[in-house]
């Protein structure tokens, strides 16, 4: 019985769970950011690559 209440009252694993968890937040959060800057610099490449030819068939 003892035993049983010293596992319950030990913490000492609390703080690996925890920064898991944040690490795991922080690891999403920067997933969905890479995800959605992607689809803005594929416009970006986009538009430049038709002003370059635009500007190259001009000057031809």
């Amino acid at each position: 019985m003892k035993l049983m209440k010293n596992f319950i009252r030990d913490e000492q694993g609390q703080d690996l769970v925890e920064y898991t968890l944040l690490l795991a937040f922080v690891a999403l959060a920067s997933a969905a950011l890479f995800i959605g800057a992607g689809a803005s610099i594929n416009s970006i490449w986009k538009i430049t690559n038709n002003t370059l030819s635009n500007a190259a068939a001009s000057a031809s």
